[in-house]
């Protein structure tokens, strides 16, 4: 797929840190677009499109002003379009709760979707402490959930955790959100042993119903470790069982066997209603060569699970 067809857009400061490093890992693969960043995600020259929802003395943008970030998203649809208008995939990348972020994301994902792209949030849901921003990131989230394909939740408490455990700051570069976005655009661009495409995306997710998706790498002789990893992880409310529709890429070096991609395969899948849809890839990587990696795309959920 060609690069401009698979776009990684940020919102807000901790939208616009998170996608910047997914382009880095990506960037020969996707486009990149970058909406409303304060001066820390910023500070660096980014390949890619940047878009101010700010008046033109200010750096901030909107900043704490939910109404005018949607307002201002708006107002900015023309220029969008030219950005959208090659794309095919957006994966955006948002922390909920601010002003720029639950402001401007569901009017932007409502502009793809217009634009015929397939989208995918990444949205991150604010610390328990922080009891106004979760009434603000909730009222954001349901909207957003409506305007996307897919809407897959992180809990920002859960993913500070494992972030400092692997040394990162969550703000600047937590580590698994990259893994998460990238792991969908390799998934769709890099050509595999049974390749994946748009199409079979697009299948998977025209179930009714709540979605997500997850990444997990680790020991391919020890999938119900990985399986509990990835139950682990700082999704909120995740959960495959009920799911009817599965879209699951098996990555892992050239050591990988036939036998082991079986047994990871049905570990991840046995929770899935018994007439789920299953969308199976595999690809060889160099660099993973003792290991696996799963991405997934998991739909039809109850809502009661997310």
């Amino acid at each position: 797929m060609d690069s401009h067809s698979l776009l990684i857009c940020g919102i807000g400061g901790v939208g616009c840190n998170w996608a910047k490093n997914s382009h880095k890992k990506c960037k020969n693969l996707s486009d990149l677009l970058l909406i409303d960043g304060d001066s820390r995600s910023l500070d660096e020259s980014a390949e890619g499109h940047l878009l101010s929802l700010g008046d033109s003395n200010s750096i901030e943008g909107c900043a704490a002003l939910t109404p005018l970030a949607s307002q201002r998203m708006l107002a900015n649809a023309p220029l969008t379009a030219k950005v959208l208008s090659d794309a095919e995939l957006v994966v955006l990348l948002v922390g909920l709760g601010g002003g720029s972020g639950s402001g401007a994301a569901t009017e932007f994902a409502r502009q793809a979707r217009l634009s015929g792209c397939l989208t995918i949030a990444i949205a991150g849901l604010p610390f328990e402490c922080q009891p106004l921003r979760r009434k603000i990131a909730k009222k954001a989230l349901d909207e957003l959930r409506k305007s996307t394909d897919v809407c897959v939740q992180v809990s920002l408490e859960r993913l500070a955790i494992r972030s400092r455990e692997r040394g990162l700051d969550w703000q600047k570069e937590s580590g698994w959100i990259e893994d998460l976005a990238t792991g969908v655009i390799q998934t769709l661009a890099k050509v595999g042993l049974i390749n994946l495409d748009l199409m079979d995306l697009r299948s998977i997710v025209s179930r009714t119903g709540g979605s997500t998706m997850f990444v997990a790498q680790g020991d391919p002789n020890n999938p119900q470790e990985l399986f509990s990893k990835t139950m682990r992880s700082p999704l909120e409310g995740v959960s495959m069982s009920g799911a009817k529709g599965c879209l699951i890429q098996i990555e892992g070096g050239s050591d990988l066997t036939l036998g082991q991609v079986d047994v990871v395969a049905e570990e991840f899948t046995k929770g899935l209603d018994e007439d789920a849809q299953v969308i199976f890839g595999a690809r060889v990587s160099e660099e993973l060569e003792g290991l696996v990696r799963v991405v997934a795309v998991l739909s039809g959920l109850p809502l009661n699970e997310l």
